[in-house]
């Protein structure tokens, strides 16, 4: 935007978000598109801004149930491309496709020279190595922070139940003493220590 410049003449903008990992958990379609929109009438402000998310685990979930059709839908082809390497069923699916694709066949030969050539297959190797080493370690941090909060949710319960214990034997203690119970008793009944019941003796008088 320069000074000056009507709005009329901005481009359009359009995000596209790839993302490894579930995102938008109020919805299963694997793309979701964005817009401006008046929150109570829902009419658009402009269609100058348009973002998209594409996820791919949930594409991935579709592939494994048969509810995608690369052969049918490009978007769907392109996305799954990218999970080629990592699964041979896919792979071989799209070669087939590429050979009434040209720019998918393209794509393909431009794959297989890169594989041809060592320096820029190391490149990759060591860029795929990285990212999955990332993906690793959120899961990793993911999978700590699960196991500190059910350790935290069962200590707890545990001191909940510790506390709530120690609330009936005092009840009972108290009643105890109430009814002419020496504290020795008491104290050897409820578990609780005889200085407490004789704290607790002094207290009912």
């Amino acid at each position: 935007m320069q000074k000056g410049m009507p709005y009329t003449d901005l481009s359009k903008t359009i995000t596209i978000n790839i993302l490894n990992s579930r995102f938008l958990h109020e919805t299963e379609l694997f793309h979701t598109t964005f817009h401006l929109y008046e929150d109570q009438e829902q009419f658009p402000l402009t269609d100058v801004l348009e973002i998209h998310f594409m996820e791919i685990p949930k594409l991935m979930e579709k592939w494994e149930q048969r509810k995608v059709n690369p052969h049918n839908n490009g978007l769907e082809r392109w996305l799954l491309l990218l999970e080629a390497d990592d699964h041979v069923e896919i792979r071989r699916e799209l070669e087939a496709i590429a050979v009434q694709d040209p720019v998918m066949k393209q794509a393909f030969e431009a794959w297989e020279d890169l594989s041809r050539d060592e320096k820029k297959w190391v490149e990759y190797e060591s860029r795929r190595k990285a990212i999955l080493d990332e993906i690793a370690a959120v899961r990793e941090a993911e999978i700590r922070q699960q196991k500190a909060r059910e350790e935290g949710l069962a200590e707890g319960r545990e001191e909940g139940r510790t506390e709530g214990e120690r609330q009936k034997a005092l009840e009972i203690a108290r009643e105890m003493l109430t009814e002419g119970d020496s504290p020795e008793r008491v104290a050897k009944l409820t578990k609780l220590p005889l200085d407490e019941i004789e704290k607790i003796k002094q207290q009912l008088h």
